[in-house]
């Protein structure tokens, strides 16, 4: 089955979600792999801040994207930042006690599980979209009216239109059944139905 173009765009804006997803994770990973590395003998300490210091600054980057293109998507919690922004260097770090350095290794796989979860959901949706399956996925532009990208959503705009003509099209058809008031009878009256 051929897809739409609607259902490829929502393909190609998953596919742009698990790429940056991905490449957050692989991120991720570089940044506990240079900590763990950091207190090994024989390593050079300060190229390794160097890196720490950069893939930091990477991850506070595309951390920021990431929330801003997963949008409804994004299931990490505030606290992947909280590691990254409390991890100032590694001699800083590795300073601490036993107990903090347990405790910032379990953050970290919490936060590794949770983008983990976040890619899966996110693959999810591309495998589906690619089968055919009408999609929705929000986009910053949806507020100027630019679409969805995906099949299946409606803009907040449009939803409140329909329901209120809905509403309008129920209190008329009571008003006819119901005969309230008189007005049902006065309505037939005059569009000759009676």
């Amino acid at each position: 089955m051929a897809l739409s173009k609607k259902q490829l765009r929502t393909v190609q804006l998953l596919e742009r979600r698990v790429e940056l997803c991905r490449e957050f994770m692989n991120d991720w990973l570089l940044f506990n792999q240079i900590l763990t590395t950091y207190p090994n003998p024989g390593v050079n300490k300060a190229q390794l801040e160097n890196q720490f210091l950069k893939i930091k600054s990477k991850l506070a980057r595309q951390h920021r994207v990431l929330q801003q293109t997963l949008m409804d998507d994004y299931s990490l919690d505030a606290n992947t930042m909280n590691i990254v922004s409390g991890a100032t260097n590694l001699e800083a770090i590795y300073s601490q006690s036993e107990v903090a350095l347990k405790k910032l290794q379990t953050e970290w796989h919490r936060a590794f599980i949770a983008i983990n979860e976040t890619l899966g959901s996110i693959e999810d949706k591309k495998l589906r979209a690619e089968q055919g399956e009408k999609i929705f996925v929000a986009t910053a532009d949806l507020a100027t009216g630019g679409g969805g990208g995906g099949g299946g959503g409606m803009d907040p705009a449009t939803l409140k239109t329909i329901l209120i003509i809905g509403a309008v099209i129920a209190v008329i058809a009571i008003v006819f059944v119901l005969d309230i008031g008189g007005l049902g009878t006065m309505y037939k009256n005059a569009l000759g139905m009676q």
